[in-house]
């Protein structure tokens, strides 16, 4: 029985960015996208990372969420190595609170670029709605479950201040 890939491929540098990510899957399931999660660190296994970034399009996907905390150097590895969009979450870190992820994330070289979001839970989320505005260009099921994220959201701001 063949099996489809799915459009987005989440990938992260370990178990302990699962915290984060959990709610970058979590929207993407909300909007309806098959993904793929999966771990390969650019230091710890980068042979893993090196089979993953170079097949990714071949496989499939369309698009990358690559996750990484500290010296954070997963996104732009995938980057280098896939024709693929990659979108980077920096994991907020105990040493810097994230700044370093985000800054190792942001400063790629000229010719590489990596769309870098907010560090932690707020980056992990944007990266799911960003990946659903690429699909939705050319997806009209994704496009009307974003319009309907969206209006969730609007319809959740209150018009006016409380005491409570």
């Amino acid at each position: 029985m063949a099996t489809t890939t799915p459009p987005v491929a989440i990938v992260m540098g370990s178990q302990s960015d699962w915290a984060t990510m959990r709610h970058c899957a979590d929207t993407l399931k909300h909007l309806g996208i098959a993904h793929e999660v999966k771990i390969g660190s650019a230091h710890r296994t980068p042979s893993r990372l090196y089979e993953f970034a170079r097949g990714a399009k071949d496989e499939g996907f369309q698009i990358i969420i690559a996750a990484a905390g500290g010296a954070a150097h997963l996104p732009g590895m995938a980057a280098a190595m896939t024709p693929l969009p990659v979108f980077g979450v920096p994991i907020r870190s105990k040493a810097l609170k994230g700044m370093d992820s985000l800054l190792s994330i942001v400063q790629m070289p000229k010719g590489v670029p990596v769309g870098t979001l907010a560090i932690g839970e707020a980056g992990a989320v944007n990266a799911a709605l960003l990946s659903a505005s690429v699909l939705a260009l050319n997806d009209d099921k994704i496009a009307s479950a974003l319009d309907a994220f969206r209006a969730e959201q609007t319809a959740a701001v209150a018009l006016t201040p409380t005491d409570t």
